[in-house]
């Protein structure tokens, strides 16, 4: 590849990096924000969900920004939106404008994960795989070391700091997007003529926001029934909400020219249904693990923001090193052995949580966390590999999008289930059955790949 080219690339992995870093680094911040908050572990979980509610929805929607406005003015007013989060966040009076900041952060971030992808696509001919497996290093580099930065940032200074920290990053990739990303080629003609009812038919105004309303009511109403400690009145009135959102949503989405969610391609290719359904449920696993084993760690364990960076790098460090191991293996024997071995990996770090006790020694965590780390490397690849085996060409840009909003969903139900199953006190027997419920799901997920292994080898010896 050129010299331009790889200016070109480092100006966008700089940028995209922002999102899953500012994902992973609040893992450690959590126990910290509870505390400068006065808030129990119930509130301080919309830290969580509000970002990844919000890039769920900013992702597909900048992506068909883009292609009206020009990639490079996406991609420019995300850095100057994700700057403006990360200068204001720390200056919040209160853990609501927190909350609208981080919002905006995540949509900003999310803009430019958005169109990276595409803007290396088409400016970079050639070499195209090597430069998008280098941005995927950058994406999965940056959450793996999160919770280790995170660790560091607050030990030494204090919650604001994983705020601060992307500022460096946001200068340094607008001034090199600026230089080297090429300018849209784009009838301006048409951005301008589209009325403001076109657009919002197009990115499906009313599917989003039947989709935020439903998603957000019925987390409030389940995580309010648990902070509460019963059922009341106003529990049941916002879940009704919730659920009659949810309907209109799934009417909605049936009927419209360009759903936001396109319900109807689940329906049509059920092989593709399940890999999403896996996908999601991978998703449950690993992200309750990466955000619930740091609070167990502080607020149980009573183990110091920087050493708990400091173990969870091991859960980063196993799955950047296996995930080029696990291509390798992929290419030979197809995705099905390596999601096996990932389902069982997951299983047994599961129940090696469950094992633990107050008294066992904190580095043996580490078996659980290197399981889990060797099992996200395996499902990195393993995962991609057999949605676009299960997916047709034609649809391909449609299923990479169910992808991510399955991965989104599945971040989004592991919140949910650590904060029911916490309640408003992060505990040892909390996170025993935390534990418990994991193994179940990692069980399921052995099954699943288990039968759907089974299915590949006997339509194979039908073709032979």
């Amino acid at each position: 590849m050129s010299v331009r080219s790889w200016w070109l690339m480092i100006s966008v992995g700089l940028g995209i990096l922002l999102n899953p870093l500012n994902s992973s680094m609040v893992s450690v911040a959590i126990p910290s924000l509870q505390n400068v908050f006065q808030l129990d572990f119930t509130g301080v979980s919309w830290i969580i969900f509000s970002f990844y509610i919000a890039s769920s929805i900013a992702q597909p929607v900048m992506g068909k920004a883009s292609d009206l406005f020009g990639r490079r003015k996406i991609f420019l007013t995300g850095l100057v939106v994700a700057f403006i989060a990360s200068l204001l966040a720390p200056l919040s009076p209160n853990f609501g404008w927190l909350i609208v900041f981080r919002i905006v952060q995540s949509i900003g971030t999310s803009m430019m994960v958005g169109v990276g992808m595409a803007i290396v696509r088409i400016h970079i001919t050639e070499k195209q795989a090597t430069a998008l497996s280098v941005l995927s290093i950058f994406l999965s580099g940056a959450a793996a070391i999160g919770p280790f930065i995170g660790g560091v940032l607050i030990h030494w200074w204090n919650w604001p700091a994983i705020f601060i920290i992307n500022i460096p990053f946001v200068v340094a990739s607008f001034v090199l997007a600026w230089r080297n990303i090429p300018k849209d080629e784009l009838p301006t003609s048409v951005a301008r003529n589209m009325s403001f009812r076109k657009w919002f038919e197009l990115i499906d105004a009313s599917g989003i926001l039947l989709f935020t309303v439903a998603l957000v009511t019925l987390l409030v109403g389940l995580l309010s029934a648990k902070s509460f400690g019963h059922i009341s009145l106003v529990n049941v009135i916002v879940g009704l909400i919730g659920l009659v959102a949810l309907g209109i949503f799934v009417r909605h989405e049936l009927k419209a020219t360009s759903p936001f969610i396109p319900l109807r391609t689940f329906a049509k290719y059920p092989a593709m249904t399940w890999v999403n359904v896996e996908f999601m449920l991978v998703n449950v696993l690993y992200y309750s693990l990466f955000f619930g084993l740091p609070s167990y760690l502080q607020m149980v364990r009573h183990v110091s923001e920087f050493q708990t960076g400091i173990l969870m790098l091991s859960l980063g460090l196993c799955s950047l090193i296996t995930s080029p191991i696990a291509g390798q293996w992929i290419d030979k024997s197809g995705p099905r052995p390596a999601l096996l071995v990932s389902a069982i990996l997951m299983t047994l770090g599961s129940v090696w949580l469950v094992t633990l006790n107050p008294t066992s020694p904190v580095i043996s965590v580490c078996l659980a966390l290197a399981a889990f780390g060797i099992s996200n490397g395996l499902n990195n690849v393993g995962m991609q590999a057999a949605l676009f085996q299960s997916s047709p060409k034609e649809i391909i840009g449609v299923a990479s999008g169910l992808f991510n909003t399955s991965r989104y969903l599945g971040t989004i139900i592991s919140s949910l289930l650590i904060a029911i199953v916490m309640g408003g006190t992060f505990s040892f027997k909390g996170f025993q059955m935390l534990g418990i419920i994991l193994t179940v799901i990692a069980l399921s997920l052995v099954f699943m790949s288990r039968r759907h292994r089974e299915s590949a080898q006997l339509h194979e010896s039908q073709v032979q």
